[in-house]
């Protein structure tokens, strides 16, 4: 089950790195790029990703 929770998180954190590339403008071809909602809802993602990672890794005393 933990697996699976790291591998959820880890596809989130990186849908989020590619909004927030593409919200920045760093990847090109997309209706996203240079879209500053991208670029906030992206870094959300990211932090949510993170988060996920934190829960999905915490210590079960």
């Amino acid at each position: 089950m933990r697996l699976i929770k790291n591998l959820l998180a880890l596809i989130v954190l990186a849908i989020g790195m590619l909004w927030t590339l593409q919200g920045i403008g760093f990847i090109r071809g997309s209706f996203m790029t240079g879209q500053s909602q991208w670029l906030y809802g992206g870094i959300v993602t990211v932090l949510v990703g993170l988060g996920g990672l934190a829960w999905a890794n915490r210590s079960r005393i």
